[in-house]
């Protein structure tokens, strides 16, 4: 497996993530190809496609042995399900599948062809092996059941941000933090309404708590 690219976005820790791929749109990224494979001639024909699978590599979480269950956050920390009934990166081989929108072909970039991405739920750096079109027909399922994940699919929590926190960030980037943190990107099994929880995004760090509703009480340059 080799890797062709990387990318490189808003999140540098795995802490603020969106759980899934498409559940914050606003947050952008930048696929840059290893110098091998910056030929435009491989990127033929694939602006004519919305979204686009990445397949890549849980870098933060490689290692030797693995476990044939795992205990997903959204089950509270503590139910136990077989690891390939989830998407946990503890695996047997640290692989992760992603459909993130292609927002436009960046040809003119000087580490070009770029592709600007959306939605993505990769951590910044984070390798990637292969890119393929999505493709409609074949790879959607309207009527798929996602067992114990569903009901989470539209899950928000509201958001409390004063306007003098949030203008502390470049414009750009606040509908991403806030798409971030409606997700609440805590574990479900922490419930301690006073806990104060810590992110980083975009060169910020933001502070916050979670209550009946999440509350950002501080943000900061990094």
């Amino acid at each position: 497996m080799k890797i062709i690219a990387r990318i490189y976005n808003d999140l540098p820790e795995k802490f603020g993530i969106p759980r899934q791929s498409g559940l914050v749109s606003e947050v952008l990224g930048r696929i840059v190809f290893e110098k091998e494979y910056r030929n435009p001639d491989a990127l033929r024909g694939l602006e004519d496609f919305s979204h686009i699978w990445l397949i890549w590599q849980f870098s933060e979480t490689v290692r030797e042995d693995w476990s044939p269950t795992v205990r997903p956050p959204r089950l509270g920390g503590n139910a136990r399900v077989g690891v390939f009934a989830t998407r946990s990166p503890f695996r047997p081989n640290p692989i992760g599948l992603s459909s993130v929108r292609l927002e436009r072909i960046d040809h003119d970039a000087p580490d070009g062809p770029v592709l600007i991405v959306s939605g993505a739920d990769l951590m910044n750096g984070t390798p990637i092996y292969d890119i393929k079109p999505y493709l409609p027909y074949a790879d959607s399922h309207p009527d798929a059941s996602g067992g114990f994940a569903d009901g989470y699919a539209d899950y928000r929590i509201s958001v409390d941000c004063p306007r003098e926190f949030l203008e502390v960030m470049p414009e750009d980037k606040r509908a991403g933090l806030l798409g971030i943190l409606s997700q609440d990107p805590r574990p479900s099994y922490h419930g301690d309404p006073e806990r104060i929880y810590g992110l980083s995004y975009a060169g910020y760090n933001i502070k916050f708590k979670v209550g009946d509703k999440l509350t950002v009480i501080s943000v900061d340059k990094a």
